[in-house]
């Protein structure tokens, strides 16, 4: 699969690599991208975790209000609580990258 060189991607760029490796139109490659982030928001939001064997867990923290200060102008404010979404790659994925970088380099 040939990826865009670029230090960020987008969600266009994601559809246009599903389409590339695949074949399948962009509409469904959209889709596929869509269905896929919202079953990862509503497993998070349900469940507070969503592990998939092999890539990874999403998990939802909560973060609760602190005081904070801009460095800039030295101005104090309050940081609201939040939830905070977080990403721990497998194992499997971990190596499966690190192979990758090196053949690549």
């Amino acid at each position: 699969m040939k990826m865009l060189n670029r230090d960020n991607t987008n969600k266009r760029n994601i559809v246009n690599n599903i389409f590339n490796a695949t074949g399948i139109p962009l509409s469904y490659a959209t889709k596929l991208i869509d269905d896929l982030l919202n079953i990862i928001i509503f497993s998070v939001h349900t469940k507070k975790i969503l592990k998939v064997k092999n890539f990874g867990s999403f998990s939802l923290k909560e973060k609760g209000k602190r005081s904070g200060r801009n460095p800039k102008n030295k101005i104090n404010y309050d940081i609201l609580e939040r939830n905070v979404l977080t990403f721990k790659a497998a194992n499997q994925l971990n190596i499966k990258v690190n192979s990758y970088v090196k053949k690549n380099i």
